[in-house]
Formats: structure tokens, C-alpha cells, sequence
């Protein structure tokens, strides 16, 4: 598998894939999102190729203190080969070039698949919560 960053040409490929991976929801904007975190100097898209195909992504990002990482998705066809753990390898490594040294994960309480990706990484659950407050409102069609 080859990695690298997020090109637009990328973007119907990597919409996708996060759907049929799961980890796409219809109130987050995937075309406002992708372009918001490589507009950053802060966040970066990473995509795992095989065969010129994207298999695996990751978002990170970081806000000067904690290291994030979003949209961590594999193509549930390549499950169990590793590539989840190696999209992870490099979103930590992305972080850690930038002097980050502690990273997080946000998974959806009901996810256990994914809590359980996490852990096999060395992740811990830090049994937090998590508030969110919209700063704009919501857009009605």
C-alpha cells in the first residue's frame, strides 16, 4: 500500500469509500470538510492506495496541544490486512513531525468495531464526554 496526501481529484473516490466503510453521516459535509482541513496548516487528509485504488483514510489534525484523527476509514474489503494500522502509523507520525505528542480519537459509543481497532493500537478509552455546540445554523432545504 502506498500513502500519501489528499489531492481534490481524489474526492468522489475518498466520499466512497467512507460511506461503504461507515464513517460518512449526512449532516457532515464531506466537499466542506475535505476542503476545510487541507486549507489548514494544521490538518492534513492521508490516503492509503492499492493499485491506485483508495482503500484506507485518515484525517489529522491538531490544535497546538492534542493531536485529532478523523474519518480513519478501510474498505471493508481490505479488512484485516493491516491497513488501518499503517493509514494510523502515518497520521501519528504526521503529528508527531509537528511536536504533537498525545493523540486522540473520537469513536461513536455505539462503534465497538472501531473502539476495538483503537485499543489493539494502544489507545485507551479515557471514559470522557464529549460536547459539541453549532456555531452556525443549521441549513434547511
Amino acid at each position: 500500500m502506498h500513502i500519501r496526501h489528499y489531492a481534490e481529484t481524489d474526492f468522489h473516490a475518498v466520499v466512497a469509500l467512507w460511506k461503504s466503510a461507515g464513517v460518512w453521516r449526512p449532516w457532515n459535509d464531506p466537499a466542506r470538510d475535505l476542503a476545510f482541513a487541507c486549507e489548514s496548516s494544521n490538518a492534513t487528509v492521508l490516503l492509503g492506495l492499492d493499485d491506485d485504488t483508495v482503500v484506507t483514510t485518515a484525517m489529522a489534525g491538531e490544535d497546538g496541544h492534542r493531536g485529532w484523527v478523523y474519518y480513519v476509514a478501510v474498505h471493508p474489503e481490505h479488512h484485516g490486512n493491516g491497513h488501518g494500522r499503517q493509514i494510523m502509523d502515518a497520521a501519528e507520525a504526521w503529528l508527531r513531525e509537528r511536536g504533537i505528542w498525545k493523540v486522540q480519537a473520537l469513536v461513536r459509543a455505539d462503534n465497538q468495531a472501531a473502539g476495538s481497532f483503537y485499543e489493539r493500537l494502544g489507545y485507551v478509552d479515557t471514559r470522557t464526554r464529549c460536547y459539541q455546540k453549532k456555531l452556525e445554523p443549521e441549513e434547511t432545504s
